[in-house]
């Protein structure tokens, strides 16, 4: 699924702009500098902070929340339920990349010069602080960290104990429903970018060549 959104995002930023990248990591990057952050995706796709910066992000996640009693531990009822969810997901994988980041930087020519192993100095906390500056987060960011938690670590825990969750029915569903949501939505923008004609021919040629059961243009009627 991660990899379907990556090229769906990879598209939008190539409609955009002409510009994609190879990797998960800048394919996310690119798309929250030239779609999300512009205010060119859908919510809750569009939903991002733009710093890593703890007191600036979780602002930000509780206006997305709106009041919202959604919880991640919670199999949500209502669309507000979801919506408070998604914050949640949002916020937690803020605070995983800040943590990345902190580690990514510790490896860093500028902080080794500084001759200190953690961040409670005055230099060393401003440079984990300009970094964090630097560094927004959008959906694509999340979904490249959801495959890392699904492929390497829920995986296991699922196979093993008796601690196996119990609140997955329809989590495939769920899956699909997200990927076709976010696949219409790219669609929708590459189209009215490449213009009608050039986007119909294109829709047919994968129906007409493809190699797998959905139909193109049921996704993007």
């Amino acid at each position: 699924m991660v990899l379907r959104i990556a090229n769906a995002a990879s598209a939008m930023t190539a409609a955009q702009s002409g510009s994609f990248r190879e990797d998960h990591a800048g394919t996310a990057r690119l798309w929250d500098e030239q779609i999300a952050s512009r205010g060119l995706a859908l919510a809750p796709f569009s939903w991002r902070v733009s710093s890593l910066v703890e007191k600036a992000y979780k602002a930000e996640v509780d206006a997305l929340r709106n009041g919202s009693p959604g919880k991640l531990q919670t199999r949500p009822v209502t669309k507000d339920d979801a919506l408070g969810a998604a914050a949640g997901y949002l916020s937690g994988s803020a605070k995983w990349y800040a943590w990345k980041t902190e580690e990514d930087l510790k490896g860093n020519r500028a902080f080794k010069e500084l001759g200190v192993s953690n961040f409670r100095s005055k230099d060393a906390r401003a440079l984990l602080d300009e970094w964090f500056k630097r560094r927004s987060m959008g959906f694509v960011h999340q979904a490249a960290r959801y495959r890392g938690k699904a492929n390497y670590r829920e995986a296991l825990f699922l196979a093993y104990g008796s601690g196996t969750e119990t609140i997955l029915s329809g989590y495939v569903d769920d899956m699909h429903a997200l990927l076709k949501a976010f696949l219409a939505m790219a669609g929708a923008f590459a189209r009215r970018k490449l213009g009608k004609d050039l986007w119909s021919e294109f829709v047919a040629d994968v129906d007409a060549k493809k190699a797998f059961t959905t139909r193109a243009g049921d996704i993007w009627a």
